[in-house]
């Protein structure tokens, strides 16, 4: 869809302490604006699609091979119901095969739910470290490096799970915290890319666009996961998982540039537009950066503890989901890895449609960034609580729970063009930075959320998955409610270069 209106500009310094980000006051004439289609931005954002539908396929396939990799997921109980005295067996409408066939010399492991919890939630312990070091360098040094460089790496140890859990759950642990530690640097470095790409009115569909592979990487790789294990044992899912990385790796470096100014095949159309709307907001950030206004940032603050509470219920579902549609509802490994897939394929069309939904709220001046961003989250958050808290409800109804579940993560997909975008509005220089650090706070519920869950439900029962939803609801009602209250879309004071200072001491 081509731009209906060139950007709106008055440098006055009343509209830079406006609503509206102070990009969108660059003047930009439509006649400079090229179309959208086939475009060099848009081609990036459709290679960060696939990267990241690639990085949730390495993130999740543990998930449903867990499965297939433990030695009955039922194993002793802590309590002395039995799951299939608490809900009916398989009677679901779906034809109900037998449990995946063993496949001669395919191990399995005698792991307890606190062991498969702890394994699960591995990959969070790594991928903690390196959020921030990967914001700042690729904010300093660009991040088509450190994105490309980060899915290598997870793909390559990906090849190598079966050896490390052959030889105990311990190394297991460690290569998945390792491959957390590689991956870690995705997503800021993403967003320091789109800091210099992005066109201030086209950044919501972009980044939803590029972002929404990870909901897309979850819907295809897990009953494809399912699939492999069923058929040919589960660690030909890692080695496929793996070889499909290398190989996006290796495209991705020989396609992509780290902004307009050096890629090679860009027109000067194209070139010219990117760089004149984004301004110098778009150049790289130097050594030092103004940590301590970071620190004491509240709207900074409102992105970490709404991404915190989004993050728990979303990390319960990717890590746990398989459980519970094992060990509860009783689906067979080919209709849980599709079922629980539903959840994203809704969660990947929702997001996409929220950041086309709202960069045409702000091309047509409906409402303010800040609006925006407060809308999308509100809705991204506590709709999906409210779907979570029917979860608990749904008992041992297994159509109920899917469908509770497939919309709470649809209507979760609004968050996308919300609070998920806001470090680029408040700080656009810095947003690889912020992204790593708040994506390091909204990294712990993935570490502790597979824990918490493996204690909640060690019985098996419908009552400690009950609690599980419950908690995930509360946390996410919370964490819409905190954003409303303290977000905002406006550049924030530190965040400006010092041409825009002075601008505004001129105007």
């Amino acid at each position: 869809m081509a731009l209906n209106h060139g950007y709106s500009i008055n440098s006055s310094a009343d509209d830079q302490d406006s609503d509206t980000a102070p990009l969108l006051e660059r003047e930009v004439e439509k006649t400079t604006v090229p179309p959208k289609c086939c475009s060099v931005r848009c081609n990036l954002a459709a290679m960060m699609f696939f990267g990241f539908a690639v990085v949730y396929g390495l993130r999740v396939n543990l998930s449903v091979a867990m499965v297939a990799m433990v030695n009955g997921t039922n194993d002793q109980p802590s309590s002395t119901s039995n799951v299939s005295n608490e809900c009916p067996g398989p009677s679901h409408t779906l034809d109900n095969n037998s449990q995946s066939s063993e496949q001669p010399g395919i191990p399995r492991y005698p792991w307890s739910p606190e062991t498969q919890g702890m394994l699960l939630g591995a990959f969070f312990f790594g991928y903690l470290f390196t959020q921030i070091p990967g914001g700042y360098l690729s904010g300093r040094f660009g991040g088509s490096l450190f994105l490309g460089g980060g899915v290598l790496g997870t793909a390559v140890l990906t090849l190598l799970t079966p050896l490390s859990a052959q030889l105990g759950d311990k190394w297991l642990f460690a290569l998945r915290a390792l491959e957390g530690f590689g991956e870690g640097v995705t997503f800021p470095a993403m967003m320091a890319m789109w800091s210099r790409w992005a066109p201030p009115l086209e950044r919501s569909r972009l980044m939803t666009l590029s972002g929404a592979g990870s909901s897309f990487g979850a819907f295809v790789a897990l009953p494809l996961t399912g699939l492999i294990c069923h058929n040919l044992g589960w660690p030909a899912v890692f080695y496929s998982c793996g070889g499909v990385g290398c190989l996006w790796a290796l495209i991705w470096f020989l396609l992509v540039s780290d902004e307009p100014r050096t890629h090679p095949r860009i027109t000067d159309r194209e070139k010219d537009y990117i760089i004149t709307s984004i301004g110098s907001q778009g150049m790289p950030h130097g050594w030092s950066v103004p940590l301590v206004s970071m620190v004491f940032s509240v709207p900074l603050w409102a992105i970490i503890i709404s991404q915190m509470c989004s993050n728990w219920a979303y990390y319960t579902l990717l890590t746990s989901l398989p459980t519970y549609m094992d060990t509860v509802l009783h689906f067979n490994l080919q209709q849980n890895s599709f079922l629980s897939a539903l959840p994203y394929l809704f969660g990947w069309l929702f997001s996409v449609g929220s950041g086309v939904l709202a960069d045409d709220l702000l091309e047509r001046e409906l409402l303010s960034v800040t609006a925006i961003r407060k809308i999308f989250t509100f809705i991204g958050l506590f709709l999906p609580a409210v779907f979570l808290l029917a979860v608990g409800f749904s008992g041992c109804s297994g159509v109920m729970a899917v469908t509770f579940l497939t919309m709470s993560s649809a209507f979760g997909g609004f968050s996308a063009a919300g609070v998920f975008l806001n470090q680029i509005d408040i700080a656009p220089r810095y947003a690889g930075m912020l992204l790593g650090i708040t994506n390091t706070f909204g990294t712990i519920p993935g570490v502790l959320a597979p824990i918490v869950v493996g204690y909640l439900t060690k019985d098996h029962s419908v009552t400690g998955w009950k609690h599980v939803f419950w908690l995930s609801a509360g946390v996410s009602a919370f964490g819409a409610i905190f954003y409303v209250i303290f977000g905002t879309g406006k550049i924030q004071s530190w965040a400006r270069t010092d041409e825009e200072s002075d601008t505004d001491t001129h105007s």
